[in-house]
């Protein structure tokens, strides 16, 4: 009989932890059908709604918990009251609540930081390749005005550092200036005021163009043959 009234009780108890039909009656309010949907809406993962279901909201992330209450269309308090188990401490939802929020917030400025060391790096590695053309443009610019039968190639050597960056970045050239090429309109664009072209025509590059291993950055502007 002790037995029999032992497992009585943990089923009740697993009833009351159990939010599962709480949790879809929240989703049929927004129209979402299944657990798996709600998993891909989120971003969260089914172990963590299956966790959620359970009634142990307070292992999970606030992030989490925001953006579940931000698809169910309810407030994160509201998360928290649900689909946190009580405990004997009646200030413990608003801990957990506080917990949670701090977590989130520290998470937040964290990515943050690393989103500026990233943009920081990033800019001090495009600096250093281009560093000798932001030294000494201006003074070829100022020498060519100063002599305007300077040669132009005498600057082409101060170019060389945007080659070398856009070959770090895996970026590739479509075409050569003044090259003939056949037109083809998925790599190549006819210059405005020139006469209609077809596929494979005779074409002449006017402006390269630009990919990225296989993504196509910029066409190659081109104009008919002569």
């Amino acid at each position: 009989m002790l037995r029999t009234s032992i497992f009585i009780t943990n089923l009740s108890n697993q009833a009351m932890d159990d939010r599962t039909e709480i949790l879809r009656l929240l989703m049929k309010q927004v129209g979402i059908s299944s657990f798996q949907i709600l998993s891909e809406r989120t971003g969260i993962s089914r172990r963590a709604i299956d966790t959620l279901r359970k009634r142990n909201a307070a292992t999970l992330r606030y992030a989490d918990l925001a953006k579940l209450a931000e698809v169910l269309q309810i407030e994160v308090t509201e998360v928290i009251a649900k689909f946190i188990r009580n405990s004997n401490n009646p200030e413990s939802p608003i801990s957990e609540i506080a917990a949670l929020r701090e977590e989130y917030q520290r998470l937040q400025q964290k990515l943050e930081l690393q989103k500026f060391e990233l943009r920081s790096q990033f800019e001090r590695d495009a600096i250093q390749q281009l560093e000798s053309l932001i030294l000494q443009l201006p003074s070829a610019a100022y020498a060519a005005q100063q002599n305007p039968n300077m040669l132009a190639k005498n600057i082409l050597p101060l170019l060389r550092p945007i080659d070398a960056l856009l070959q770090k970045w895996g970026i590739t050239t479509i075409g050569a200036v003044g090259k003939e090429v056949n037109f083809d309109s998925q790599k190549h664009q006819l210059m405005e005021g020139s006469d209609e072209i077809k596929e494979g025509d005779i074409a002449i590059v006017r402006y390269v163009g630009y990919m990225q291993g296989e993504k196509l950055l910029y066409r190659a502007r081109v104009s008919i043959a002569i």
